[in-house]
């Protein structure tokens, strides 16, 4: 079995003057993208009859059954099993409310597929040997992960994309687990950005653990960088989770924001709390404006390195970008923003 792995992805774009962007013409790749509604199976069982309910969920999502029972739910999966139809009947019971809430704003979801085709066209054009697979839709405990890499394809769990003003979002024990910083964005406009950060991952798994704070910025920076080649066109406000507010902060005080680390923080430190400053989840940067600043102001940092770094090497292939050293990028991009 493989394990789900959360969650929560030739020639380059020419940057030119106002920072528009080339985009090649991927039009004559083809790509399919099935989706596949385990949610809806799921939700239509008769838990009078669990077994064979169970028994049927089988065979009709034999790719994704296992995955969402023992990785998901914590269970064997086995129909025939107490724990498992006991803890499936208990998760039954207490999400076909939320359920009921989402489905209908995910009744329809040819524009996901478009937005993921579009988006895997151009994962193909710079990863030709890529394989797509299907997109399956399933409701999940609060704590599973909005998107999956599986081994037939991306999980999206729709109990992350209830809308930000989803009442249950607002409860105080799901604040606690989910602060409203980042429940504002369970909403469906993050969804494909969501997926592709997981192809992202897929692709070239995160390298950031145990460098210092400088090299992290970096590595995260290659993370959106590379989303942005997967979706030129969605808001960068979607593939950071900045709201345009903070983003125009971060856009108009770049010089300020970079000196300010500089002066108070080692670059290359290795604390822990230091790194969390500036690479972990907030509502803010600490000693930034709350008002203004985001979290993760690291990553967004990083990605402004490598653009440099890229401009001075615009030669270089995506896949060569991301297996670049960080410390290399930070030695040639010479970034010293005004």
């Amino acid at each position: 079995m493989k394990k789900i792995i959360p969650v929560l992805l030739t020639t380059l774009f020419l940057i030119s003057c106002g920072n528009k962007k080339k985009l090649p013409d991927v039009s004559g790749i083809k790509v399919d993208i099935p989706i596949e509604r385990f949610d809806r199976s799921f939700f239509a069982m008769d838990t009078t009859h669990l077994e064979s309910g169970l028994i049927r969920l089988k065979q009709e999502h034999p790719g994704f059954y296992d995955d969402f029972m023992q990785q998901i739910l914590g269970v064997s999966g086995k129909p025939t099993d107490t724990m498992t139809l006991m803890v499936t009947a208990d998760f039954f019971r207490g999400y076909a409310p939320i359920y009921d809430s989402v489905k209908k704003t995910y009744n329809e979801l040819d524009w996901f597929r478009k937005e993921m085709e579009k988006g895997f066209q151009y994962v193909r054009y710079y990863f030709p040997s890529y394989k797509t697979g299907k997109a399956i839709f399933f409701l999940g405990p609060f704590d599973a992960p909005g998107v999956a890499s599986t081994g037939n394809g991306l999980a999206i769990g729709l109990q992350q994309y209830a809308g930000s003003d989803f009442s249950v979002y607002q409860l105080p024990e799901m604040i606690d687990m989910f602060p409203l910083y980042i429940s504002r964005r369970f909403s469906k406009e993050y969804m494909t950005a969501n997926c592709m950060k997981a192809v992202v991952l897929e692709l070239f798994p995160d390298q950031s653990k145990g460098k210092p704070l400088i090299e992290q910025m970096v590595e995260k920076g290659k993370q959106w960088w590379l989303l942005d080649q997967f979706l030129p066109k969605a808001p960068d406000s979607v593939k950071t989770g900045y709201t345009k507010h903070q983003l125009d902060w971060c856009r108009k005080n770049e010089g300020l924001i970079w000196a300010e680390i500089v002066r108070n923080e080692d670059l290359n430190s290795l604390n822990p709390t230091v790194i969390q400053t500036y690479i972990g989840e907030g509502p803010f940067t600490q000693g930034m404006p709350q008002e203004d600043s985001p979290g993760n102001i690291g990553q967004w940092l990083g990605w402004q390195i490598l653009k440099k770094y890229i401009a001075k090497n615009p030669s270089l292939k995506p896949e060569e970008i991301m297996k670049t050293p960080a410390r290399k990028i930070i030695e040639e991009a010479k970034y010293k923003p005004k």
